[in-house]
């Protein structure tokens, strides 16, 4: 018990569980879009792309944060002109990206022999946050939240129906850019609580959780972010108490309550 009050009061563990809710928190609405649009997919592919990211910013002796979501940014927007130009299916062109990055990654690593930790970056390494990654990741967020209440009912309007947003006068191209960018700028920031390979499940999990107990957007994304934020408290708890890593204890409680929200819908009223 001793032992455990120590934790408690360590200053690290409350930078571990602050950079996780923010997280969390923002991942919420981001996952709800990406739920509605099928985006699991596009979320791996951008995740991948992060190792790549770590070697530029390696070489360019830039912050790893900063240099993985620059170089998902940029994979973002190839992705909006790949799409536009319709040679391949979404899917297919996604497989391409994402596996060609992941092993380019690798490869780069390799070949200029740079020191890092394969297993914290794939895993995430939560415990590890300090005081300037969480103000990079608390910038982040707000930057996303912001975006998020501006582009809102227009990010409504193109999830639903494109060419009806269109004919409305949305900015379709504009707004499926911004979306991507926003998930390119998330990731970058998430992939210090539970890494390149989970990312997309801490986006994803949550979100189709709340999607079986909501009837409205708003409802959908506040809830997904409350499941999400429970997630990172229970998985952290988890890995202090039985030593396991954080970043996958946290995915395991999103399933845990996924399935819980699954059994909460199914019965009767």
């Amino acid at each position: 018990m001793a032992q455990f009050s120590d934790l408690l009061s360590s200053q690290f563990l409350w930078y571990a569980l602050a950079a996780g809710l923010l997280v969390a928190a923002i991942s919420g609405p981001l996952g709800c879009f990406a739920v509605w649009r099928r985006m699991a997919y596009f979320g791996d592919t951008l995740a991948h792309s992060a190792l790549l990211g770590v070697t530029f910013g390696f070489l360019l002796q830039l912050d790893p944060t900063l240099a993985v979501g620059a170089t998902c940014s940029l994979l973002a927007i190839l992705l909006v002109y790949l799409q536009q130009r319709q040679t391949l299916s979404v899917d297919t062109l996604l497989g391409i990206l994402s596996h060609s990055m992941l092993a380019l990654g690798i490869v780069t690593v390799s070949l200029f022999d740079i020191n890092v930790d394969l297993l914290s970056l794939l895993l995430g390494d939560l415990l590890a946050v300090s005081g300037r990654d969480l103000v990079i990741m608390g910038a982040a967020t707000a930057l996303i939240a912001l975006s998020l209440y501006f582009l809102w009912e227009k990010l409504l309007a193109f999830t639903l129906h494109e060419e009806l947003a269109a004919v409305e006068g949305v900015p379709v191209e504009w707004v499926r850019l911004a979306l991507m960018l926003m998930l390119a700028v998330l990731i970058a920031i998430a992939m210090k609580v539970v890494g390149v390979l989970l990312i997309t499940a801490l986006l994803i999990i949550p979100a189709a959780a709340a999607r079986r107990l909501s009837r409205t957007p708003e409802r959908m994304a506040v809830l997904a972010s409350t499941m999400g934020c429970v997630s990172v408290v229970l998985g952290l708890l988890a890995s202090i108490l039985w030593d396991t890593p954080a970043g996958p204890s946290i995915v395991l409680a999103a399933g845990i309550i996924f399935l819980f929200a699954q059994v909460q819908r199914q019965k009767p009223a």
